[in-house]
């Protein structure tokens, strides 16, 4: 009887240990990119008033600046939840866009979100491999017909007659 008390004991013991650990790996990890100025400082921003140069001193440099005509701060935050294995899911996403007058004074001071629109990637740095759709499967059997069976004998490709 002791014998089977002890074999049930560890058993439990053991599922315990999984459970605790398939419960700690599946806990959600939250992460928070970015930097997006509260409501009181950007009170210290003035639509008419305040330049370029103020805006980036009172709020810091921008996350990123309008492209085409240089004539936009961007401040972008963002919240991601990765559980277990799963891919992060984008939870929250604040832009704010500070745009300014051809001359640089403040002139409109916008806040979006997620469920203003689409995302959109500010900066996407993305190298294509070159490889379209084509498995390791595929790559493979592919190369069997540019074999040549000289090369593979060993032949140099001349005659000596």
């Amino acid at each position: 009887m002791g014998r089977q008390t002890g074999k049930t004991f560890t058993w439990l013991r053991a599922a315990g240990l999984t459970g605790l650990l398939l419960a700690t790996a599946c806990s959600p990890i939250n992460r928070y990119h970015g930097f997006t100025p509260t409501a009181a400082e950007l009170s210290r921003v003035q639509v008419g008033q305040s330049t370029r140069e103020s805006v980036a001193e009172r709020l810091g440099p921008p996350t990123s600046e309008g492209l085409l005509e240089n004539n936009s701060f961007y401040y972008v935050s963002s919240q991601f939840r990765t559980i277990g294995p799963f891919a992060p899911e984008e939870l929250n996403r604040e832009v704010l866009a500070i745009r300014f007058s051809p001359s640089g004074v403040v002139r409109n001071v916008e806040r979006y979100g997620l469920e203003d629109g689409r995302v959109i990637a500010l900066d996407r740095r993305v190298t294509e491999d070159g490889i379209n759709d084509v498995t390791f499967l595929g790559q493979l059997l592919g190369s069997f017909g540019r074999i040549d069976a000289g090369t593979l004998l060993g032949e140099t490709g001349g005659s000596d007659f």
